[in-house]
């Protein structure tokens, strides 16, 4: 769950009345907040100049263009001053407020305030973040900083460059200097190639929009396409003519309730009527995909065949 977006909505204060965010959205699974720090940085920068979510700061790119407005973020030495995006309001992030604000929220795991260590002193697992962007010396640097502290894990963020090569150099900068017997997170992936390829240079947990953002634009995700290949993305197009007189489900094989009780055709003819039950159907459906997928990878651990799984699922590439 996000910090930043819920600390402005509805509120933290609000969330820990209805007995915090397991009762409050009915999950009764393992709940992980972010510290909020990346979306004050991102959300204020792509307002102030005019970018997209991540801004060019990576070697051999050009800076982003500098706005004529005031900015929406200051950053101190022991907090971060910003505007709600939402209505202009100022607020101050610090480790110790980001904390409270995760712990009012009640999630099972916090990430601390960029390299902070707060001793906010509560059952909640605290994680570390490595930063550094796509700079080797400041990874290495970080991830050596972080792994020596007392933390409960350590989480990879920031951002990991313009391209998939980019991410695996930083992982494999990052990894090695993390400690072991302690749960790596890599913050903001989730596509199948970048999970499985984490997943072989040691980090053991993700998250990411892929499956929701997909559903709500119509791709389902499926390993396998109509021809038997591995098609573009692990998804198809439901908005694509061709599925219109498909009566087949999203997936075949898929235990979800939207591949047993539909098909490609209605969700299809969902989506063009403008229904917002496609998105949701497909939602669901893009979620036990991620489930089982993951099933599948420890499976493939457990059993000493996660490079042979990997090759299978990648189809050699």
């Amino acid at each position: 769950a996000n910090t930043y977006h819920l600390y402005l909505r509805p509120g933290a204060e609000v969330v820990e009345r209805h007995g915090g965010l397991h009762r409050f959205m009915n999950w009764h699974g393992p709940i992980l907040t972010d510290s909020g720090g990346f979306q004050v940085f991102s959300l204020g920068a792509s307002i102030e100049h005019g970018v997209g979510k991540v801004a060019s700061i990576f070697p051999g790119e050009a800076p982003p263009r500098r706005s004529s407005g005031t900015s929406m973020v200051h950053v101190g030495e022991d907090s971060v001053r910003f505007k709600s995006h939402i209505d202009g309001s100022l607020h101050t992030f610090s480790p110790e407020v980001s904390i409270a604000v995760q712990r009012s929220l009640g999630a099972d795991m916090v990430l601390a305030f960029d390299g902070s260590f707060p001793h906010h002193g509560y059952p909640q697992a605290l994680f570390g973040v490595v930063q550094g962007g796509a700079f080797e010396d400041l990874r290495r640097e970080s991830a050596a900083t972080i792994g020596a502290m007392p933390f409960d894990g350590m989480a990879i963020g920031g951002n990991l460059g313009s391209t998939l090569q980019d991410m695996y150099a930083v992982l494999d900068w990052t990894v090695p200097a993390l400690p072991e017997g302690k749960p790596r997170h890599l913050l903001g992936i989730g596509d199948v190639p970048s999970i499985l390829e984490a997943v072989e240079r040691g980090v053991d947990t993700f998250d990411c929009v892929t499956p929701t953002r997909n559903a709500r634009n119509g791709a389902a995700f499926v390993r396998q396409g109509d021809d038997g290949e591995r098609p573009h993305g692990f998804r198809i197009n439901l908005r694509n003519a061709r599925f219109a007189p498909d009566l087949r489900p999203l997936e075949d094989g898929c235990d979800c309730p939207t591949c047993r009780s539909y098909s490609r055709a209605y969700v299809r003819h969902l989506f063009k009527a403008n229904e917002q039950l496609a998105q949701q159907l497909v939602t669901v459906h893009n979620l036990r995909f991620m489930a089982r997928l993951m099933a599948d990878i420890r499976g493939s651990i457990e059993n000493g065949r996660f490079g042979a799984f990997k090759a299978e699922l990648l189809g050699g590439s």
